[in-house]
Order: C-alpha cells, then structure tokens, then sequence
C-alpha cells in the first residue's frame, strides 16, 4: 500500500503539501493540487483518516437523526443527505430516535463529544443537551434542522411552506365541489402538523367554511387514520385530507371497507408523494415534497457552518407542488 511519503517523493512535494491537498485543497496552487492528486490516483494511495482526525479534531462524519426510520419518507431525505456528504468529503451516521427526547440527546452527545463534526435532525425538538453549545457558538453552531420547521428552534432550517401546502389540498377539494371535508392530521405538538392545519383553515374560511372541517388528529400512521377515517365516514364527509401518505392509505382502506368507492364517493388526498403514491389504487392526490433536495441543502448549510462561513440563508424554503392523480374527483351528486 502507497504511503504519504511515496506520494510526496513522486510528486516532488512536501508530505505537509501533500496533506493539504487532501484535507484543505483551496490553499494549493491549482498546479500543484492537480499534480499531487495525479500521483495520488496512480498509486492508490487511500489517507490514515483516524490519524488525521487525531491531527486536526475532525471526525470528516456527520450524525443525521430522523423521529422514525420505518417511515419511507426519510428514506428519499436520507439519500439526498448522504450524497450531497459525499461530495463534500464527510460519510454519514444514522440516528433513530423513535421521538424519544431521551434518546435525542444521547445522540446530541456524539457532537459535543466531537465523535461527529455536525448535526442535522430532522425532528421538531432542539436535542436539550445542545444549549451550552448553542449558546457557545450561537449562529455558527454546527447544527442544522429538516422538514421540521419552528422560528424559535435558533438553527439555521430547510422545509416547506407547509401552510401553503395546507391551503392548496383544501383548494383543490373545494374546487372539485366538495364541502363536507375532513381532515386527518399529524401530532398536535408537530409544528408542521400546526402549519399545514392553519393553511387549510384560512383556506376554508377564504371559501366560506370556515368552522366546517371535521378534524381527526391522527400520527402519520395508516393506523391511526384508519380508525379516523370510519368516524369522518359516519359523518358523511366527501373527501378527506391526510396529513402523509401512510394516513392516506388507511384512510382508503377504511373507505373501501365501509363499501365505499374512492374517489366516486369520498375523495383522499395525501401529503409527501411517496414513490409508491402512483401505484395506489386508485393513484394518490398528494402534495409532493423535494425530499431528496431537502436532504442536499441541509448538509450544503451544514458544510458551510463547518467551514466557518454563514450559511447563504438562515431559513430555505424550499416550493412543494400539489400532484393530481386519481383519487380525488368531483364531489358525487345527492341521489
């Protein structure tokens, strides 16, 4: 296996230069740089990364934690993180905190006990144990968070305008006829929960309805819309807005089993588009999130905070888009 040393002799270089072109290539003259990594190529050679985090305190990873792995929509936030890491020169570790704020600040821990150089929770809650180091650093702590979305949080965010999301699905049933409307959110304490629940409130007041959605709080789980759902049934709604495409399905089972037809009698919209939304039967309505565009940027502003640099924006917010498919029509005529 090629050292350090052979690397240096053949490119004619310092071992120093030839670390700097590794780990801080802008302060190579380009000539330089090209001829090292050349040499570096043809030799194979692969950097001690334990010992060069023991030089310089980076541990070139950084820690990503989601409130629940099982779900599918993290996995597309996940991947985009990961590569965007990638290029960037850092690998990625994988956190699951189950929403436990226990368990969230067990993993916060790994930063302050710089096993990991950044962090980026996908989560509503700021992990507690952070707070010294927040009030440490401030703006430039490396922290970032995703999806979620909360002004008091202190961290620089990537998200939606998930109040705006809110307000299109409710246009959209509105404008197929529909007045009797249900809604199956996520947790009260979810703040994108909250959002996308006043957006279709101020929707409904715009379309005269104001106080006539029927909402179920639900938690992003097929099961608890299922459940919901029977009770939005018995109270004779013609579509239902589901907070993620899990509740969505639910929602469309228990239609089904109550020997009803989506959309003929009830319409369904969801919330993600999920790579398997096309293929339900019918195919789902939903409002589509840039998933894996999510996961890029929140490292893209991690990596500048990691830099010393200020992000290019505190708070990104990135344009979600309302997918027609087939599970959503006009409201049925009365008999």
């Amino acid at each position: 296996m090629a050292t350090i040393i052979q690397v240096a002799e053949q490119a004619g270089v310092s071992t120093a230069t030839v670390s700097r072109v590794l780990s801080q290539p802008d302060r190579v003259a380009l000539r330089t740089r090209e001829r090292v990594l050349e040499v570096v190529q043809a030799l194979g050679y692969q950097p001690n990364v334990a010992a060069r985090t023991l030089r310089t305190h980076r541990a070139a990873k950084i820690l990503l934690t989601v409130p629940d792995i099982s779900n599918p929509f993290f996995a597309s936030v996940i991947r985009g993180a990961e590569e965007a890491a990638r290029d960037a020169g850092y690998a990625v570790m994988l956190g699951d905190t189950r929403h436990d704020p226990e368990v969230e600040d067990q993993y916060a821990d790994m930063l302050s006990r710089r096993e990991v150089d950044g962090l980026i929770f996908l989560g509503h809650r700021l992990p507690a144990s952070l707070a010294p180091l927040l009030a440490r650093e401030g703006g430039f702590a490396p922290v970032v968070n995703g999806c979620e979305y909360s002004p008091n949080i202190g961290v620089p965010s990537v998200h939606i305008d998930n109040a705006a999301a809110g307000s299109d699905a409710i246009d959209h049933l509105v404008g197929l006829g529909h007045r009797a409307i249900g809604l199956i959110t996520g947790p009260e304490i979810s703040p994108i929960s909250r959002d996308r629940l006043a957006g279709a409130m101020r929707a409904a007041d715009r379309h005269g309805l104001g106080g006539a959605l029927q909402v179920q709080v639900g938690d992003y789980s097929a099961e608890s819309a299922f459940a919901h759902m029977r009770a939005l049934i018995e109270r004779r709604v013609t579509a239902v807005f589901c907070f993620s495409d899990e509740m969505a399905i639910g929602a469309m089972r228990a239609i089904r089993e109550a020997g009803l037809s989506c959309p003929a009698q009830v319409s369904v919209i969801g919330f993600d588009d999920l790579p398997l939304a096309s293929f339900f039967q019918p195919a789902l309505t939903t409002i589509a999130q840039p998933k894996g565009r999510i996961g890029r940027c929140a490292v893209e502003l991690l990596v500048a905070l990691l830099g010393g640099s200020e992000p290019p924006a505190r708070q990104v917010t990135l344009q979600h888009q309302l997918v027609v498919r087939n599970s959503t029509a006009p409201t049925p005529r009365a008999p």
